[in-house]
Formats: structure tokens, sequence, C-alpha cells
């Protein structure tokens, strides 16, 4: 980005639309880890599915905090950039389950298998990119 819309340190944010997803809670407290005295009122668009978070920073709508696993595709391709190595922890997490019988099918295995290699080569792509351990 160029011009007045440059992010160059974590206030500039607020200069962008900031795209909020249920809620303006994450953002409230990424600013809050950062350092920066967020405005009472957040503005933006409020959305209720990660994906259409995603795909409204990758149109240009605004700024995103996404969960890197989600958006892993689009920062790998360059569709999304990560403008500052900031990130919150989350409590949530993902989980393969399901039922204990069915765990040593081997298309369960498989498609277990499957899943963790990928997430394995996009968090080895991602660390490549922004240099984390």
């Amino acid at each position: 980005m160029s011009g007045r819309n440059r992010i160059a340190k974590p206030s500039d944010l607020l200069k962008s639309p900031l795209l909020h997803l249920d809620d303006s809670k994450a953002w409230s407290q990424w600013f809050d880890a950062a350092g920066v005295a967020e405005p009472e009122t957040p503005h933006g668009l409020v959305l209720n599915r990660a994906s259409m978070l995603i795909d409204a920073a990758v149109d240009g709508q605004g700024v995103a905090l996404a969960r890197t696993t989600l958006a892993a595709w689009d920062l790998i391709n360059g569709r999304l950039a990560k403008p500052f190595d900031r990130s919150l922890k989350l409590s949530k997490t993902y989980w393969i389950v399901c039922p204990k019988a069915a765990s040593t099918k081997p298309k369960i295995m498989t498609f277990r298998d499957w899943l963790l290699a990928e997430a394995a080569d996009d968090t080895r792509r991602l660390r490549k990119m922004f240099g984390s351990k």
C-alpha cells in the first residue's frame, strides 16, 4: 500500500476499514497487545463467517484478523499479506474426530494422514515466508 493507506506501524491500521468476525473483541485484543489505543467505536464490516472475512480482505474491503490456518492458502499465494509479526493466542483449536471404531478404517486413516500432511506443508511454507520458528 502507498500514500495515506500505507501500513508501516500498527496504529496505521486505524486508517483502514477493519473487518470483524462476529464482533470487535479480537481487534480490541490485538490493538491492546500492539500498544495502540483504539477508538471507542470500531469501524468496518462485521461478518459472521471466517471464509467471508478472508474473502472480503482478499477483495480489498479492509484489513482482517484471521486464523493463519484458514488464510494460509491466500498468504502462500500472495493474495493476502501479513503486515506485522504479531498474533493472538486463541483458546479454540481444531481437532480431527470420529467414532473410535472407525478410527482404524483405511479411508479414515488416509484422510487423517493427508489432512495432517497438508497442514504441516502449509506450516512449513508459512514459516519459510515469515521466518517464524
